[in-house]
């Protein structure tokens, strides 16, 4: 903010205080300071065709600037990036979320149709999986590209039972925004290469009113991949009853342990309904110099052994289903579990629960653990994944 406020001195000085000019720079100062509505922001098209058509380089620059923000804005009514709302998104629109990774991160071929490759991919892993662990009330999946984790996944998949459920919460992490809370999507529509999936409405009111929740643009819903690798392997487990359930997508930001310890008291009475699944998208270690993550116990033998033993004893924490354990386990190790904070609101919500379960104990268990690839040297790399699933008995 302080170089556009930079750019925008500038601008005054080099138009010499020529008040004409200075009046849609007043107006660009305040779009910055998140004082103008949507409606005020279509006032300064004078402003943008001035800018434009100036032979002065530094305001052909504020231009490319502004309508960068402008078209972020009016499209998609919030701007993440400052973490601050301009606008409530319209969220009575028919807002389409593409599968923006469909194609690069998993296969998009012959879209909707029964015998295309992603569709065969998926029953191969769920396939594969043995029903070990259900019916699930949560899993945690990981959400890397199919050619490393889909195996790993369906093992997670494999453990729910479509006729029971109807309400489905995606719990994603942040990647590419800071957000200090959770957000919910302005989308009504989240779009998979078998079928659309819809939001349900009602819940999210039920969220909004409580305060406590921002709101996704549509650009940093599209950019972020951790509840859109989800959504594959949740179309196709619930194929037979996709007229039956709505999804509830949450992305869930770098929160504190008392954060944490709010969103799960808010999301536990949605955990409490039977006909409610929770999905925690979460990839476990990231290890390597790019990840600026090298922890190696070096009496467990190669790094790759280490780094099992790591996720290992994470996972071993998240099955007490401790809360607290968990938090100081991140703080002593620092491992780069990039769902920490979505487990950490679910092992929440459960705690909340506890006592409020008709008299069933609730268990969850790791089904399957697997690494990208086997580090043996301090140049290599590597993302662990995990799959579980959490029953109530």
């Amino acid at each position: 903010r302080n170089f556009r406020n930079f750019l925008l001195d500038s601008a005054l000085i080099i138009v010499d205080f020529d008040w004409t000019y200075c009046f849609p720079l007043i107006y660009f100062n305040v779009v910055f300071t998140h004082s103008m509505s949507k409606t005020d922001l279509y006032v300064c098209d004078s402003f943008i065709n001035i800018l434009h058509a100036s032979s002065n380089k530094l305001l052909n620059y504020i231009y490319i600037i502004f309508m960068k923000e402008f078209l972020r804005v009016i499209e998609n009514g919030i701007d993440t990036a400052r973490r601050e709302r301009l606008f409530k998104p319209n969220i009575d629109m028919a807002l389409i979320r593409r599968a923006t990774h469909a194609g690069s991160w998993y296969s998009d071929s012959a879209i909707y149709a029964v015998g295309s490759e992603l569709n065969k991919q998926l029953e191969g892993w769920l396939g594969a999986a043995d029903l070990s662990h259900g019916p699930a009330r949560a899993i945690i999946a990981p959400h890397a590209g199919y050619s490393y984790c889909g195996g790993c996944a369906g093992f997670a998949y494999r453990q729910i039972s479509p006729v029971v459920v109807r309400k489905i919460f995606i719990l994603g992490p942040s990647h590419y925004v800071r957000l200090p809370g959770c957000a919910l999507s302005s989308a009504s529509i989240y779009r998979t290469p078998l079928y659309d999936l819809h939001i349900d409405q009602q819940v999210r009111r039920e969220l909004e009113e409580t305060g406590q929740f921002e709101w996704m643009d549509l650009n940093t819903d599209e950019e972020e991949h951790s509840i859109e690798m989800q959504l594959p392997f949740l179309a196709k487990i619930m194929e037979g009853f996709k007229d039956s359930f709505t999804i509830i997508p949450i992305l869930v930001g770098s929160l504190t342990p008392e954060r944490e310890a709010l969103y799960g008291r808010l999301l536990a009475p949605y955990l409490a309904d039977p006909q409610t699944l929770f999905v925690v998208s979460s990839d476990f270690c990231h290890w390597g110099q790019r990840f600026r993550y090298t922890y190696y116990d070096r009496s467990c033998g190669p790094i790759h052994r280490s780094i099992q033993n790591l996720d290992k004893m994470g996972m071993d924490i998240i099955e007490t289903l401790n809360p607290t354990m968990f938090t100081d386990y991140l703080k002593k190790y620092g491992n780069t579990i990039c769902g920490r904070h979505p487990i950490g609101v679910l092992l929440q919500a459960i705690h909340s629960l506890k006592g409020n379960t008709n008299g069933q104990k609730m268990n969850l268990k790791f089904l399957k653990y697997a690494q990208s690839s086997q580090c043996n040297n301090m140049n290599d790399s590597s993302v662990s994944y995990a799959s579980a699933s959490l029953v109530l008995e």
